[in-house]
């Protein structure tokens, strides 16, 4: 009798067997609390003085009042109707899910609650509007700026987002995009660059030399991008497993060896090794490993990072005034193209482990590829929409000619970053 009493009792289990697998798991819960603690820090601590650091003295506190209001902004703007287009149901756009309608502290994704994967993606959204505001700072209207940081992430972002990993299935060509190459890098760095020639360039641009206000303000602000990164990276994988442990390691030698690129090739032509280079390079490392943190392995990650140091120099150093194009802070050249070589590398150092056993290099590369492109194409159209229409609205998108020379310090926020 015991027996059959035992196996009645284990009917129920059987029953709902489908169901475990939608428990939530404690431990990936802690760890993805933890990792979106980390990716916060990024925005309003680590890139606000990392930006900060590299602008002149005159426009500190706007440059990074930037990256907080981009946080504020883009925040709300995703609790209200972003995270709805980039992971509601549909094809070209998510809907269903606006003021994260359906969605309680019951709802389930993965493993975790839903509404944790909210917060979780929300801290990707604001980053990446904040990482395209070094593109035009010290001549772009503050104003101007917030309304744009409301425009993008719902309608450059938020899209590009549900194509790459909401499930649009039409515009997804297969790629491979464990952390935000497409959708967060390349996406910022093109927005960032198309408003860069938008607005043209600084009124002293070429003419006097612009040096950073503080190279110890960005090496820190560095240091805390490379420490929320973790969160970024391995985070991504929404569980607390091998996976995350691997992207964890692959991110923090990519950032190493992105400094020793960029800084080994900035000392054989200039026979300096700047601090600034070396904080650069580490953020450089980390946008090429992004995309391929939770396929490549350490070997691809040595590659990948210095490469992506390197590429980072030549663009800053060789492609950009070539081009004469005023990206204040480089973001279209660290973001924008080490993402676009990080992207799509990725399908190159994939890792034995992670490897499908059908699959075919060339063809996913073709996919990285197209991926890359639409991106590129999209961001850039979109972008230039969504400020022409923030301009509209705001008088224009650029300061007077009395403000740029003055510096948007005094004269935006009346404060300066040192009062001695």
């Amino acid at each position: 009798m015991k027996k059959y009493f035992l196996a009645l009792l284990a009917l129920p289990s059987l029953a709902f067997a489908d169901e475990i697998v939608s428990v939530i798991n404690g431990a990936n819960t802690a760890w993805i609390l933890v990792a979106t603690a980390l990716v916060m820090l990024m925005t309003p601590a680590g890139l606000a003085l990392f930006y900060g650091g590299l602008t002149r003295s005159k426009n500190v506190i706007n440059t990074i009042s930037m990256s907080l209001g981009a946080f504020a902004v883009g925040s709300l703007v995703w609790v209200l109707v972003g995270y709805s287009i980039a992971f509601g149901d549909g094809d070209i756009i998510g809907t269903g899910k606006v003021l994260l309608s359906g969605i309680g502290s019951e709802t389930i994704k993965g493993t975790i609650p839903e509404l944790l994967f909210v917060a979780f993606q929300g801290t990707f959204a604001a980053i990446a509007v904040a990482i395209a505001s070094g593109s035009m700072i010290e001549r772009v209207k503050f104003s101007t700026f917030m309304i744009f940081v409301a425009l993008w992430v719902s309608a450059v972002y938020a899209p590009v987002a549900h194509w790459a990993w909401g499930g649009g299935a039409t515009l997804n060509f297969g790629e491979m995009d464990f952390a935000g190459g497409t959708v967060v890098h390349i996406n910022a760095g093109v927005a960032g660059f198309v408003v860069a020639m938008i607005l043209g360039r600084r009124k002293d641009y070429g003419r006097v030399a612009i040096k950073p206000f503080s190279p110890v303000l960005v090496a820190l602000g560095a240091a805390l991008l490379w420490f929320g990164w973790f969160g970024f990276n391995a985070g991504s994988e929404l569980a607390a497993d091998g996976v995350a442990a691997s992207a964890f390691l692959v991110t923090n030698v990519a950032a190493a060896v992105g400094v020793i690129g960029w800084i080994a090739v900035e000392w054989l032509v200039y026979k300096k090794a700047t601090l600034v280079g070396g904080a650069s390079g580490a953020v450089a490392g980390l946008v090429a490993i992004t995309p391929a943190a939770g396929f490549a392995g350490v070997d691809g990650a040595i590659l990948l990072g210095f490469i992506g140091g390197v590429l980072g120099f030549i663009g800053v150093s060789k492609l950009k005034p070539m081009l004469k194009i005023d990206d204040s802070l480089d973001a279209f050249w660290v973001h924008g193209l080490v993402g676009i070589w990080g992207s799509i590398a990725t399908a190159i150092f994939v890792a034995g482990y992670a490897t499908p056993k059908d699959y075919d290099m060339i063809v996913q590369l073709v996919k990285q590829v197209q991926a890359v492109g639409l991106t590129v194409v999209y961001s850039a159209v979109a972008t230039a929409v969504v400020f022409y229409i923030a301009s509209a609205l705001t008088g224009g998108g650029r300061v007077d000619d009395e403000t740029e020379a003055k510096g948007l310090d005094e004269t935006v926020h009346g404060e300066k970053a040192l009062n001695l």
